[in-house]
């Protein structure tokens, strides 16, 4: 009988049913588990809702660990998270090195979070460890400084240091310079571990829909009737770059004064943003939807025609995913992980080396969408079938899994792989301090 690589997965955040971090350990976890049998460490405090997820496949364990009550007391709510994380990857260390005595894992994958500025402890294990993809390494740009604000200007500040000291920390080097592989989610990313560290590093998105998703997606139809509508969606930061789209817009209504622009979500720029909308002369086009339910927001893509992401340092970019499923077209500028999610066919990536090559460039592509129904829709194809061939979550665990057969430098083959010989150790089902749980069972 075929043996199966063996593979612990560290991955703080995860839960079902969620995306962003949460949802990136699940699934990765979930969807790798068809190539790999899986032990994954995650927070004790998620144990609840994945043990109430259904079909969970028998081959993933999970380990479920937390701080002692005393270490977290500083913890409310989301207050005190990146502390606690440290904390936990720290605190966790002693509990994988007794899983690794006991089961010799082929594999140590760091998953979440993804952050190539905080380290994994866990690469101080004897296994081949792989790293990522993680991201931060994207920064607004300089030149787009002037347009955020004092608060927005002052965050990205401390970001930057922040970042800096992280990149200083002892293990944090450790972390990249014994990773066997690491995975970036952005060329910019990429370029910093590498300039940092001089590691050869992959670049590879870490965000991807489900199949159940896709299909709810797209059954939504292409928006052909007027107003041509544009919405934007996600928390209302600085960084989020809301206020570039809003220009830009106003630069489309001198042709189309008829379009509209849709916010949804709600932040500490939703103010700032109305007042903008105010002052280029367009309140009465720009409506603020503020958060809503998600089956209101897919209603609400139903009536847009294109998704505007003017974000100036995401890593990731799953709104993106979303509307491409969804068969509308993405505006975003070309930098971070919304650049290499969206491709020439299904969006437009704008340069964003000043502020008004920026505007310029989306008001271009606005307009371009506005005026050509034909050209609006064919793009619309274009982006749900992008979605389909490459960005479902069994496709990045398969391309995932394929990293690994390079981190293990394993001869090349698609599919089941040519496990290493003599692990063939019994599963264990309970372990001191900690609860241990085959996927699927009671």
């Amino acid at each position: 009988m075929e043996k199966r690589l063996r593979v612990l997965i560290s991955a703080y955040a995860c839960e079902p049913g969620l995306g962003s971090e949460e949802g990136i350990g699940w699934n990765t976890i979930l969807h790798l588990s068809q190539h790999v049998d899986v032990w994954a460490i995650t927070q004790a405090a998620n144990r609840e809702k994945i043990e109430a997820a259904s079909g969970i496949p028998s081959n993933i364990h999970w380990v479920y660990y937390d701080l002692p009550r005393w270490a977290t007391f500083y913890r409310k709510g989301k207050r005190g998270t990146r502390l606690h994380y440290n904390l936990w990857q720290r605190g966790v260390y002693p509990l994988a090195r007794r899983l690794h005595d006991e089961l010799h894992f082929d594999l140590i994958h760091h998953v979440t979070y993804g952050q190539y500025w905080t380290p994994s402890y866990l690469s101080r294990l004897s296994a081949p460890f792989m790293w990522g993809p993680v991201g931060g390494g994207e920064s607004a740009p300089r030149s787009f400084y002037s347009t955020l604000g004092r608060k927005g200007w002052l965050f990205e500040v401390v970001r930057d240091v922040a970042r800096r000291l992280g990149e200083l920390h002892p293990t944090v080097r450790y972390t990249a310079r014994h990773a066997r592989l690491v995975l970036a989610t952005s060329p910019e990313t990429a370029a910093r571990i590498q300039r940092l560290w001089r590691r050869d590093v992959e670049t590879v998105t870490n965000v991807a829909l489900g199949a159940d998703e896709y299909d709810q997606l797209s059954q939504i139809p292409i928006h052909d009737l007027t107003p041509f509508r544009m919405v934007s969606i996600g928390r209302m930061l600085a960084w989020k770059g809301f206020h570039l789209g809003l220009a830009a817009f106003a630069r489309l209504t001198q042709d189309f004064p008829a379009a509209e622009y849709w916010f949804i979500g709600d932040g500490p720029e939703e103010a700032r943003l109305k007042a903008l909308a105010a002052e280029l002369g367009v309140p009465d086009k720009v409506r603020f939807l503020g958060q809503i339910p998600r089956d209101e927001v897919l209603a609400r893509i139903a009536e847009c025609d294109v998704l505007v992401h003017p974000s100036l340092h995401d890593s990731g970019g799953w709104v993106c995913l979303e509307a491409m499923a969804a068969a509308r077209p993405v505006i975003c500028l070309d930098l971070g992980g919304p650049a290499t999610l969206v491709s020439d066919g299904a969006g437009f990536k704008i340069p964003a080396h000043s502020p008004d090559e920026a505007i310029s460039g989306m008001a271009q592509a606005m307009l371009l969408l506005a005026g050509d129904p034909a050209y609006r829709a064919h793009m619309a194809h274009n982006a749900r079938q992008h979605v389909r061939s490459k960005h479902l979550w069994d496709q990045r665990a398969a391309e995932l899994f394929s990293y690994y057969r390079v981190a293990l430098r394993l001869p090349g083959y698609v599919g089941q792989a040519e496990w290493l010989p003599g692990l063939d150790t019994p599963a264990i089902s309970h372990h001191v301090g900690v609860g241990v749980k085959n996927g699927g069972q009671g």
